[in-house]
Parts: structure tokens; sequence; C-alpha cells
């Protein structure tokens, strides 16, 4: 199989990004700065809130849809 230049071009210039990001990426000054103000255990229990609350929302939909599936059945026989 044979690659056009143009796209080994681009394959290399997308692995120069992703390499300088991650040598970036080593030292994350804004969480070690909320760690240390003790606020990053705030926005772990929003992130987990809105997560209980889309779980509840999800359950409360699918008990709806079953409900309504059992009157659809019931209505067929």
């Amino acid at each position: 199989m044979k690659l056009k230049p143009q796209f080994l071009k681009t394959f290399a210039l997308i692995q120069v990004l992703f390499t300088s990001i991650a040598v970036n990426a080593q030292t994350p000054e804004m969480a070690d700065a909320m760690r240390a103000n003790g606020k990053i255990y705030v926005v772990v229990a929003v992130i987990a809130l809105i997560f209980v609350g889309l779980v509840i929302y999800l359950v409360a939909i699918d008990r709806k849809v079953g409900k309504l599936e059992s009157e659809i059945e019931d209505l067929k026989k």
C-alpha cells in the first residue's frame, strides 16, 4: 500500500503537535493550586452530583418507558 506524501506530512505534523502538548502538560499548575486551596473537593463534589442526577434521571425515564411498553402490550391483547 502506497501512502501519499501529503498524508505522511500531516501525520508527522500531528505527531509533533501531540508531543509538544504532552511535554507542556506535565505540570498542571491549576490543579496544584486548587488542591492547595481545597477547592478541588468542591469540583469533585459538583461533578459527582451531576453524575448522580443524570443516573436518577435515566432510571426515571427507563421506568416510564417500561410502563408505556407494558400498556402497549396490554392494548394489543
